[in-house]
């Protein structure tokens, strides 16, 4: 049981270790992904000093405890899940009961496929810092892990850029690009976000040229 002289950083070595029990066999959703999170969310929440920053820690590094394939049949519901394991885990280590209710929407709206508004200030930082990963080079990192996982090409081999086909994400993973990764940064709720994610993609941009350039279809 914790007391209210708890300081941030020991809350951090609990969330950590709540997470790192629930860890599976991803490199997308890694540990080093939620370090990431927070991260990001620090420096969102500079320009809100009101915001609660230990629900949004907690949110930052439990988001994930439910974490299923993109391709999964509940994948909608992951989000959900993972909010009632961390707030069952979090209620163990005695986290603060009344913080608990925040945490929960901070988690279940972060996730694209729920499509839940964030309706708090802290659910929108932990959207907005979750979002910005999958963008700039470690974005697209991952993208390219996630697509190898899942058993993607690279992309089409004679109509990467889709000319005269539909995209199709599943199939080739350079089109993971424009048919998510491009429309991120107009979901941002906070302008720092909103900015971060327009720098990111126009990196993806000029990515994915390059590799058309390079790909060389026919």
């Amino acid at each position: 049981m914790h007391t209210s002289t708890q300081s941030e950083q020991d809350w951090r070595q609990e969330f950590v270790a709540i997470a790192t029990a629930a860890a599976e066999d991803d490199g997308a959703h890694d540990i080093n992904h939620l370090h990431r999170v927070w991260k990001t969310a620090q420096h969102l929440l500079t320009d809100y000093p009101r915001a609660d920053r230990l629900v949004v820690q907690a949110a930052c590094y439990l988001h994930d405890l439910v974490n299923l394939p993109k391709n999964h049949p509940d994948r909608a519901q992951a989000s959900r899940l993972a909010a009632e394991k961390a707030c069952t885990a979090l209620r163990a280590v005695g986290f603060y009961p009344d913080k608990l209710p925040l945490v929960a929407h901070a988690i279940e709206a972060h996730s694209f496929s729920a499509a839940i508004s964030p309706v708090t200030i802290e659910a929108q930082i932990v959207q907005d810092a979750d979002r910005l990963d999958a963008l700039g080079a470690v974005g697209l990192a991952r993208l390219f892990y996630t697509a190898g996982r899942m058993g993607s090409a690279l992309a089409h081999p004679a109509d990467v850029l889709a000319r005269d086909r539909t995209l199709d994400d599943r199939a080739y993973a350079l089109d993971h690009i424009r048919v998510k990764l491009a429309t991120l940064p107009a979901t941002m709720q906070t302008e720092a976000g909103r900015r971060l994610g327009e720098e990111r993609l126009a990196w993806l941009i000029a990515f994915r040229q390059t590799f058309v350039e390079e790909w060389g279809e026919e």
